[in-house]
């Protein structure tokens, strides 16, 4: 990062945090789920939307998030957002029943929508030679956050098991769900606050037609050639200012059809590869495996530090190897380990023996003689498996046990499981995860790159909603198996997509880009 003004670099930081806030508030669900489901009686699909409401709410706010920053700025929708997380935080914690759950999460969501305005400014501050490292910054952060409420939750699951006084003064061992929520207001505050301190998007300042204060912008900068670059800008915008609805209009343009279709493709690939099933459902999955639940919340530890790692490579590679070998690499990567996971839940036997019946009734209220129907006899599907048991023993009780349950009768190879999920996370976080924004802010003319990224984005954020609502009933339904193999499915027909149609865009000015496009 050494040739990134410092300027730019600490202002690109400063956004980026709102990455962290996402991703923290997106993840921590994940070690919430059994608890909140135990609190309130979920059903399948009451716990699907619960884990799915901040997507609902991005699916809604990306309609409008476009047009706003076009309108108010970059810099003041990033500022009204930041305060929708404080306001999600404090009120997701305080929760005393499941709509004000929901309505909490919900809220949350609606700030989601810094996924696409923060790329956005980032790439409209950048120079072309560094602006796929610093748009990506975004998304490490994004995975840093992912990864501190993994670390966040097994620490508080932990602590919540201590004995200690100030542990039952505190409530964390009978409200440990809560504190997994309250501790986003810390990031979301300091998001909130620093936001202050940022200029506006020069580029933007040149579509309200100021053009001294996109001057003075570029000057803080640091841009080497300012007078170069404003005319540049000017130049690549239209003669005259686009009203919203001209702007509308002009998404079905031959113009804008070939970057609109290269966006709904990538975008919708690449929430249907299942990447937040994997986030916010890590430690379910892993009890899937039979591991247990202590050693699911160890695990999807795990998830968020090889994103972490992998996103690294990615900010490394993506300005010298370029969005499409990374997106080509990627892809291949989530198809093969998705097969895998999915060949591994296929084998999978699930029985119970003595030994297994002993443990569970000396470590639960379950009675011996409740789960003896099912001593030695073999399923050989999850789906079966917990309907079996859901008979003996009642929702109610299969839902409080299900960790040592699963880990007590399922049998396979746990391993091999979970080093293709940590795969398909490696292959995900340097590929589709921060490629996708890199293009997303590149790929459009300045003029309607708020709308339109709005437009591809709420495709992405719908596909997002779905995969995360549907996944409980789904596993529930069809089973681990059949689901994973879905996912491999939709990473082979991204995989032939960017192979045939995707055009390389590094080291190009996003003027560059937007007249090779019109050509």
């Amino acid at each position: 990062m050494s040739s990134v003004p410092a300027n730019t670099l600490y202002i690109t930081f400063i956004v980026a945090l709102g990455g962290f806030v996402f991703g923290f508030d997106a993840s921590v669900i994940a070690g919430t789920v059994n608890f909140i489901t135990e609190t309130f009686s979920l059903t399948h699909w009451q716990q699907g939307i619960v884990v799915s409401a901040p997507t609902l709410g991005a699916l809604i706010a990306m309609f409008f998030a476009g047009v706003i920053s076009d309108r108010y700025g970059r810099k003041q929708t990033l500022l009204c957002v930041s305060l929708l997380y404080v306001v999600s935080a404090i009120f997701s914690a305080l929760a005393t029943s499941f709509e004000m759950l929901l309505i909490a999460r919900f809220v949350g969501g609606l700030a989601f929508c810094s996924l696409m305005i923060a790329p956005m400014y980032i790439a409209e501050i950048s120079a072309a030679t560094h602006r796929g490292k610093l748009v990506s910054i975004n998304q490490f952060n994004i995975v840093l956050g992912l990864s501190a409420s993994y670390f966040t939750n097994y620490g508080l699951l932990t602590i919540s098991q201590s004995d200690s006084s100030w542990v039952r003064v505190l409530m964390l061992d009978t409200q440990t769900w809560r504190w997994m929520l309250a501790l986003e207001i810390v990031p979301a505050l300091v998001w909130f606050v620093l936001l202050f301190g940022i200029p506006e998007s020069p580029r933007w300042l040149c579509t309200r037609g100021q053009l001294d204060a996109a001057k003075l912008n570029l000057v803080r900068l640091q841009f080497a050639d300012v007078e170069a670059q404003l005319q540049q800008i000017q130049t690549s915008l239209s003669k005259t200012s686009l009203s919203l609805s001209q702007r509308i209009q002009g998404l079905w343009s031959a113009r804008l059809r070939w970057p609109i279709m290269l966006g709904l493709v990538i975008g919708m690939v690449q929430q249907l590869t299942g990447i937040n099933v994997i986030f916010f459902y890590a430690p379910t999955i892993f009890e899937q495996s039979g591991v247990g639940t202590d050693a699911s919340f160890v695990q999807a530890i795990g998830v968020g530090v090889i994103n972490v790692l992998f996103t690294i490579v990615a900010i490394w590679a993506i300005d010298k190897f370029g969005r499409r070998l990374l997106l080509l690499i990627g892809l291949s990567g989530i198809l093969i380990s998705m097969l895998v996971c999915a060949y591994g839940f296929a084998q999978a036997q699930y029985y119970f023996d003595m030994q297994a019946l002993s443990v569970i009734s000396q470590a639960t209220e379950i009675q011996l003689s409740q789960l003896m129907p099912l001593l030695n006899q073999v399923f050989t599907s999850d789906v079966a498996f917990k309907a079996a048991l859901n008979e003996q023993l009642g929702a109610t009780l299969l839902q409080a046990h299900q960790g040592l349950l699963l880990q007590q009768g399922t049998h396979l190879n746990a391993t091999l499981i979970l080093i293709a999920i940590l795969s398909f996370v490696a292959f995900f976080a340097m590929s589709l995860g921060p490629v996708m924004w890199v293009l997303f802010a590149e790929i459009f003319p300045t003029e309607y790159r708020g709308v339109a990224i709005s437009f591809v984005t709420v495709f992405n954020s719908l596909c997002s909603f779905l995969m995360q609502f549907l996944f409980p009933w789904e596993l529930a339904r069809f089973g681990a198996a059949f689901t994973f193999f879905t996912y491999a499915m939709f990473a082979l027909i991204g995989l032939i997509f960017v192979a045939r149609y995707l055009p390389e865009t590094m080291g190009k000015s996003l003027e560059a880009i937007e007249a090779e496009f019109t050509k």
